[in-house]
């Protein structure tokens, strides 16, 4: 089960900044009583305010121990976007690769694993975030730049033994491999992202077309963890609408599409843009 993987990989996190006794406790209850875990986590979701210090670390809690990989990764990746300062956005992040590659998702878990690089250079959590990323790299049969991702963990594997002989059994596939160049981005990770804008783009895909502002910033949080370039297009109709990228082909546009339907599914489009 998805949701038990990510609460036992706790251990595993050295998360400095979990002292809230709820939150622990939660966690401890989750063990035997998830349900009554999950009901106290939600009552202090509900008392706190979203500008609460503690808020990120609460939501990252629930994540945890939420009961489907859905409602986990939701969580996590509010956490990622909305709370990126905090002390828990690393950690988001490293349960999100580890919950993308649980679910076969190799190119999430390239790009969960991308940003953390990119974004935290300096978190203690980093090998972990290579390893998942370097096995997914491998999955994507991206030896080189997997390669260059195992041997990054298996340099910051530090004095843990157990993590440490996981790496090597890896690593091992990479002894003749040739370094990759270095990745400076996370849309560059792997192909879920839009590419760049350019002035002869003529095409997007079309994501949503809705009235609510609410849904647009829930699909456009959707979007930016999974690495596209995500916008808002309002006209004459009063529609707020969801697009992706900007593309000099209808080509383009399709692979895009086609990769977005895949990742979430719904009705995308490809529009022409003037």
């Amino acid at each position: 089960m998805l949701a038990a993987a990510l609460l036992t990989a706790g251990p595993l996190l050295h998360l400095s900044a979990q002292t809230d006794t709820v939150r622990v406790t939660a966690l401890r209850i989750a063990q035997t009583r998830p349900d009554s875990a999950r009901a106290m986590v939600r009552r202090l979701l509900a008392k706190l305010s979203p500008q609460d210090s503690i808020y990120p670390g609460v939501l990252f809690t629930a994540g945890r121990i939420a009961p489907d990989a859905t409602s986990a990764a939701t969580n996590l990746q509010r956490v990622v976007v909305e709370y990126g300062r905090s002390a828990w956005a690393d950690s988001a992040l490293v349960l999100l690769t580890q919950l993308y590659f649980a679910q076969g998702d190799p190119a999430a878990t390239v790009q969960a694993a991308e940003r953390l690089r990119l974004d935290y250079p300096d978190s203690s959590l980093r090998p972990r975030a290579d390893f998942w990323g370097a096995r997914a790299y491998f999955d994507l049969k991206d030896d080189a730049h997997g390669c260059s991702l195992i041997r990054e963990a298996l340099d910051g594997a530090g004095a843990d033994v157990e993590f440490k002989n996981q790496v090597t059994f890896y690593a091992s596939r990479c002894a003749s491999t040739t370094p990759a160049p270095p990745v400076t981005a996370p849309a560059t990770a792997g192909d879920t992202q839009a590419k760049p804008a350019s002035p002869a783009a003529t095409y997007a895909v079309q994501v949503l077309a809705v009235k609510s502002a609410a849904q647009v910033d829930e699909m456009l949080t959707r979007l930016k963890v999974m690495g596209f370039d995500a916008r808002v297009v309002r006209d004459t109709s009063g529609l707020f609408k969801v697009r992706v990228g900007r593309y000099a082909s209808h080509d383009e546009a399709a692979q895009a599409l086609r990769r977005l339907k895949t990742r979430l599914g719904g009705q995308p489009f490809v529009v022409e843009e003037p």
